[in-house]
């Protein structure tokens, strides 16, 4: 006879390690939503290099020299002339309806008042509500209209030779990623991001189901009612899984896109590991905490899947507000970030990423104590009701149109994980999700100078970057080896160096170079301080430019003219002042309802037996979905973007007549999939951890014309996709309805076919029971 096993670590792992691979869901969730993950982020950043930008040129000059001008702009690598309308309202519609990001303006006469020297004014409008795509093509635009100026006009020195002043020219120079690499970014950031929610849920799954299918007692029995031991066995299969996923992604990101890695690898190993403890130790104390698994992965996915924000990669920690930085604070990923980006990015010496190595393992260690204190007192106080199996939502639906609609009103009034889901959790991200964008643009970064000049012009530069609104001076040093210190400690995220001969050459006429290395770790801390200091480099560049000139205003445009002989305007148009959150979050809330909505569908429908018609229940079912949601949608769309001061430049009614097909097909699509899902927490399980890829598949937050045509064509599967396009540009852009008819026509279509997809897969359910 085998004698029975020894309780203890062994005997937990080995039930564990069971129950994963016979656990379908947990298989999914383990290994297939990180593949998909990494499948689709590699796809849509498979193009680093940013090119072909829509933009539309509208010449009123229509001479020689004007479609010379066009032919020097259109050799841009980064841009592409789509269309050349004839005035400016035609190039909005254009920009409105998203045939292009930006528009150039050749004014009437501009060929006349180049060659007579009037200094004719360009203007290229850019639509920055697409911040990343508008960041580039203004750079774009600027350099490929400042050489097109240069063509068609060759600078002619005819300034009296007294007035003739040189000036200042910034040359910005990336200290990390020179190639200002965007993908290279993104991927060693978002992988993790992912791969965190699945530890979370996937460790909270784990705990969560013993108070559902499994059995809380046999755990505890197999550990000898030891809490430690119960934990740790339990913990131990996830834990060499996530170490083997996130090695793997490491050595594909070196491997096949040739990021490099530059820090101390055990360093991040050991993070890494503190990471996987960190969120294992949180998904599992929320389980034992609420002792319901769909209430605990609520929760969890509540703290983690905002946590893109609250890390500080998308925006930056020190611009954010005293609650978001606060909550950040309290995030292992946060710390893990900063360790991961100092190490593998820039390179830092250990003791550098000492400090968010520590608070790493401090978060790690004191969420696993918390966690074992829990089911200490568990262990100690069992609860006297007996486990029972999971709860059907309902055992059977209503036969009619008004009595589905009817019937699932009070189910999700009465089902608390539906209510939670439909009701209050887009309340709680509607406050909680933008705290850390609201303070919208970057103010006072600080800066560091080495003024090797020591003249009256430096000091009067070093002044002029301190008083700028959006840098600041926060040290002077002697040596650039100094400044890359103090940038290296995370003090500063530039240096600024002021050459020795700097006003010597200025006063000769010259051009003085001033070099500007900037930190590119975090691409939108280097794009706003080194646009910050270019413009406060330049501004006074013009100063010197017109100083011997100012009591004549003909010899002012003469000198201006000699050093451009056009004034080219970059003029950001939809969010005018390059605000993050006006630029994020009306996209995130439409990726949120979709997300609450697939979820809390699908799990309504999990063990739903049908009587009667299949199309008058999902119908009457999607129906009560779309009136469930009129108040959200009210509330993302009319009240919360005025509230926190975003644009709203939409039109209700076209508002809600978008929105209502993105409902319908969201609510369609949650039925169709809940009709093959067996328990109701699965939804929650599949779809949670996909919201990060999703989210830039949709072509927002990373340019559509970067991303190959086979993948933007797969994420046209999901609602969010044409619905973010068209209703952010409705309601942020003020485009009509007709402007945005190819993202109204995809709803319609996957409204339709999900709802047909929902009655098969509705009938092929109620068949299986009829069998049963």
């Amino acid at each position: 006879m085998k004698r029975p096993a020894k309780p203890g670590f062994w005997l937990v792992a080995r039930r564990e390690c069971r129950w994963l691979f016979h656990d379908r869901t947990a298989l999914i969730l383990i290994f297939g939503v990180p593949l998909f993950a990494f499948l689709v982020l590699s796809a849509v950043f498979s193009q680093p290099v940013i090119r072909g930008l829509g933009t539309v040129v509208v010449d009123a000059d229509r001479s020689e020299t004007s479609r010379a001008f066009i032919e020097e702009v259109a050799t841009a690598p980064g841009l592409k002339i789509v269309e050349r309308p004839g005035d400016l309202a035609e190039a909005a519609r254009a920009v409105r309806a998203g045939d292009a990001i930006a528009a150039i303006y050749i004014p009437a006469n501009f060929e006349r008042d180049l060659k007579a020297q009037r200094r004719p004014q360009v203007v290229a409008f850019h639509n920055q509500q697409f911040l990343t795509a508008a960041g580039i093509a203004s750079q774009g635009l600027g350099d490929s209209l400042a050489a097109a100026v240069t063509k068609a006009a060759p600078i002619r020195a005819t300034a009296p030779a007294a007035s003739r002043s040189g000036s200042l020219v910034p040359e910005t120079i990336a200290l990390v990623n020179p190639q200002r690499n965007y993908a290279q970014f993104l991927l060693r950031a978002l992988l993790p991001m992912v791969i965190h929610v699945v530890i979370t849920i996937a460790a909270g799954y784990s705990v969560g189901s013993e108070f559902r299918r499994r059995s809380m007692r046999s755990w505890l029995a197999c550990a000898g009612g030891n809490p430690i031991v119960a934990l740790a066995g339990k913990m131990a299969p996830l834990f060499a899984i996530f170490v083997v996923i996130m090695l793997s992604v490491v050595l594909i990101l070196e491997g096949w896109f040739q990021i490099p890695f530059k820090g101390n690898v055990a360093m991040m190993i050991a993070a890494g590991m503190l990471l996987i403890v960190g969120y294992m130790a949180l998904g599992a104390l929320l389980q034992l905490l609420v002792r319901d698994l769909a209430t605990g992965l609520g929760l969890a996915g509540l703290i983690v899947s905002p946590a893109f924000g609250y890390a500080g990669v998308g925006f930056p920690t020190l611009g954010m507000n005293a609650f978001a930085e606060g909550w950040s604070t309290i995030l292992p990923l946060r710390w893990y970030m900063a360790v991961l980006l100092g190490q593998a990015a820039r390179g830092l010496p250990p003791h550098q990423s000492a400090h968010a190595f520590a608070m790493l393992a401090a978060l790690a260690v004191g969420l696993s104590l918390l966690a074992l204190f829990r089911l200490g007192a568990i262990i100690r106080k069992p609860s006297r009701e007996k486990e029972v199996a999971p709860a059907r939502s309902i055992t059977e639906a209503p036969r009619g149109l008004g009595q589905a609609f009817a019937t699932e009103w009070r189910r999700v009034l009465a089902t608390r994980g539906a209510f939670a889901l439909l009701v209050l959790a887009p309340l709680i991200y509607g406050a909680y999700y933008p705290q850390p964008y609201l303070t919208q643009i970057l103010r006072k970064v600080p800066i560091v100078v080495v003024d090797n000049d020591l003249s009256e012009l430096s000091r009067a530069l070093v002044q002029t970057l301190d008083a700028s609104g959006a840098v600041r001076v926060a040290a002077n040093v002697a040596t650039l080896a100094e400044a890359h210190d103090v940038i290296q400690r995370g003090e500063a995220f530039a240096a600024v160096g002021i050459p020795t001969g700097t006003e010597r050459d200025v006063l000769k006429g010259n051009k003085a170079h001033i070099p500007v290395y900037a930190d590119a770790t975090y691409l939108f801390i280097f794009r706003s301080t080194a646009s910050a200091i270019a413009v406060a480099i330049n501004t006074l560049s013009s100063d010197i430019a017109l100083a011997g000139a100012r009591r004549d205003g003909s010899l002012a445009r003469t000198t201006l003219a000699s050093v451009s002989p056009a004034n080219v305007l970059l003029q950001p148009i939809f969010n005018p002042v390059g605000g993050y959150a006006n630029y994020i979050v009306p996209a995130a809330f439409v990726l949120i309802l979709q997300q609450t909505l697939l979820i809390g569908a699908a799990m309504m429908t999990v063990g739903t037996t049908l009587h009667g018609s299949a199309f008058t229940n999902v119908l009457g079912r999607g129906v009560a979905h779309l009136t469930l949601y009129l108040p959200v949608l009210a509330l993302y769309l009319i009240v919360l973007p005025r509230f926190y001061g975003f644009s709203a430049l939409g039109d209700p009614l076209q508002l809600a007549v978008l929105a209502s097909l993105f409902v319908l097909a969201t609510s369609f699509m949650g039925q169709m999939a809940g009709a093959w899902f067996k328990n109701p927490e699965t939804p929650t399980l599949i779809f949670l951890a996909t919201s990060l890829p999703q989210f830039f598949l949709t072509g927002f937050s990373w340019p559509r014309e970067a991303i190959p045509d086979a993948v933007l064509a797969a994420g046209r599967i999901f609602p969010a996709d044409p619905a973010i396009d068209g209703l952010v540009r409705i309601n942020q852009l003020g485009a009509r309805l007709w402007e945005v008819g190819h993202d109204w026509r995809d709803l319609a279509i996957l409204t339709v076919v999900y709802l047909l997809l929902a009655v098969i897969s509705a009938y092929f359910l109620r068949r299986d029971h009829v069998k049963a």
